[in-house]
């Protein structure tokens, strides 16, 4: 059962207008529908009017409009009169679609938040959220990684275009602060997985991927890499919450991680999942294709010490309910 709490504990967001950029989609409609609870006037723009994606359980109670962000124009006219931006809108998806598309990439998501970010600016909004990424890190970070090491090198190469959107993103942020006295807060999560994730063959990441080929009966099941190689990986709920506080908590223009602590190995998670689907599956791993970042392990203690924020959906919970929403949403 998805997971909705009344999750903060000041009156912040009671009647706040807030822009959820990117909030028909995966991550973005639980957002949207956390700020409902709180009782904020929640905007979503979407690029064809009628498409609502993810939202039906809280259609009657936002206003849903039609906006290119592409589009400078339509980025100052759906921004009008809101008092938070919050900016998940984002052009991503896993290795091999990253890998392909460096450039479309890179230019689509730095072009929209360029808009999004200058429109918040002309039309006095109170505060703006930034939703970076862990794949601004470089390939051979520490373990765990701290947030002043976002900066240092080149992004990881098979993340290379999204990485360096990402930290443009974050520099934009900062120099926004910084010039114009604009209140930015800027998160930088982990992993995200969960229901109503993408589940397409080219763009979806490593979880929903699994959960797709091993529902579907790929046997044996061929996992790119030797396994090794680790992440940490997030409950969208979790997600989306992490979000909304550093949003009310920590608009310092300053780089956070959101994520779990827990370092899961795709090895140990490929097991996990296959364990929970009971089926019987053999498990075979190809050396010769890309596996992505080597170890990626979230360093939370600043989130902790200035959000206050701390998962609560343990990993073999939250793939349940994942394989569950498959099952149901799409394999029935």
């Amino acid at each position: 059962m998805l997971r909705r709490v009344s999750i903060l504990v000041t009156s912040f967001w009671q009647n706040k207008r807030v822009l959820v950029t990117g909030g028909a989609g995966f991550i973005g409609s639980h957002v949207v529908e956390l700020l409902v609870a709180e009782g904020a006037d929640v905007t979503v723009p979407v690029r064809t009017e009628g498409r609502d994606g993810f939202l039906e359980s809280v259609r009657s109670q936002i206003k849903v409009k039609a906006a290119d962000l592409m589009v400078e124009r339509d980025c100052r006219a759906v921004t009008e009169g809101q008092d938070v931006v919050m900016n998940l809108a984002a052009d991503v998806g896993g290795i091999e679609y990253n890998v392909a598309h460096p450039a479309s990439i890179f230019r689509n998501n730095l072009q929209a938040y360029m808009n999004c970010i200058e429109a918040a600016r002309c039309e006095g909004v109170e505060r703006f959220l930034v939703t970076s990424s862990a794949c601004v890190y470089l390939r051979h970070c520490s373990i765990p990684t701290p947030e002043d090491e976002g900066f240092s090198d080149r992004p990881e190469p098979t993340n290379e275009g999204y990485g360096w959107s990402k930290r443009m993103e974050e520099y934009l942020g900062q120099a926004y602060a910084a010039e114009y006295g604009m209140k930015v807060g800027i998160a930088r999560p982990y992993n995200c997985y969960g229901p109503r994730d993408n589940f397409d063959p080219e763009k979806s990441h490593v979880i929903p991927a699994l959960v797709r080929r091993i529902i579907e009966g790929e046997n044996p099941l061929v996992v790119w890499g030797d396994g090794r190689q680790s992440r940490s990986f997030l409950y969208v709920t979790d997600f989306a919450r992490g979000l909304i506080e550093m949003a009310e908590r920590y608009a310092e223009a300053d780089p956070v991680n959101i994520g779990a602590e827990e370092e899961t190995t795709v090895k140990e998670l490929v097991e996990l999942l296959v364990d929970l689907s009971g089926m019987d599956i053999d498990i075979q791993y190809d050396t010769s294709k890309p596996a992505g970042q080597p170890r990626r392990k979230c360093d939370s203690r600043k989130a902790v010490e200035k959000v206050g924020f701390a998962p609560r959906v343990a990993l073999r919970e939250g793939l349940a309910e994942t394989l569950d929403y498959y099952i149901r949403i799409h394999a029935a």
